[in-house]
C-alpha cells in the first residue's frame, strides 16, 4: 500500500473520467489553481449529499482563492451524472470505479458497503498537499476547513 498522503507530501499524478465521460488528470486539473480533492463513499446519499452541495454552495468562495473542488468516489461515471444534474454541483465528479485513487491516497476502507472513507485533500498546483481534513460524521467541515487552509496560504 501506498504511503498515506498527509500535509506536506506531494500528490501523484492521476487520471479518472469525470460525470462525462471525459478524463482528467491531476496535472490538468492544477492548471487553473489549487484543487480540493474530496473523497466521499456514495453519490446520492444523504451525507455525501449534504457535502457536496456545502462544496457547491461556496463555490464564489472557492473561485475568490483560486481553488475548485472536486468529487471523487467509487460511483460510476452515470452515477456521478446523475449526483451532479440532480443537485446542479457544477464541479468534476470522478468515478475511481476500480479504487486505484482511493488506495493512492489512502482512503480505501475495509471490507464495507462503501469502500471510500470520507477524506478531502487540499492540493496546491506544484502538487504539495496542503491540508487533509478526516470526518466521516462532519459533513461541512470538510469545505470550512479546506476554505481555511487556502485563504492561510494565500496570506
Amino acid at each position: 500500500m501506498a504511503a498515506p498522503v498527509e500535509v506536506g507530501t506531494k500528490a501523484e499524478d492521476f487520471a479518472l473520467p469525470d460525470e462525462t465521460g471525459t478524463t482528467r488528470t491531476l496535472t490538468e486539473l492544477l492548471a487553473d489553481g489549487p484543487v480540493v480533492l474530496f473523497f466521499y463513499p456514495a453519490a446520492l446519499s444523504a451525507g455525501c449529499t449534504a457535502e457536496a452541495c456545502h462544496f457547491r454552495d461556496l463555490a464564489a468562495e472557492f473561485t475568490a482563492v483560486g481553488a475548485r473542488p472536486v468529487g471523487i468516489s467509487g460511483d460510476s461515471v452515470e452515477r456521478q451524472q446523475e449526483f451532479s444534474g440532480k443537485h446542479t454541483l457544477g464541479m468534476p465528479l470522478l468515478s475511481d470505479a476500480d479504487g486505484t485513487v482511493r488506495e493512492l491516497f489512502g482512503v480505501k476502507r475495509g471490507f464495507s458497503l462503501a469502500p471510500t472513507k470520507r477524506a478531502t485533500f487540499v492540493i496546491a498546483q506544484d502538487r504539495t498537499v496542503l491540508e487533509v481534513v478526516r470526518s466521516e460524521l462532519r459533513m461541512n467541515t470538510h469545505a470550512d476547513r479546506a476554505l481555511a487552509a487556502l485563504r492561510a496560504h494565500q496570506g
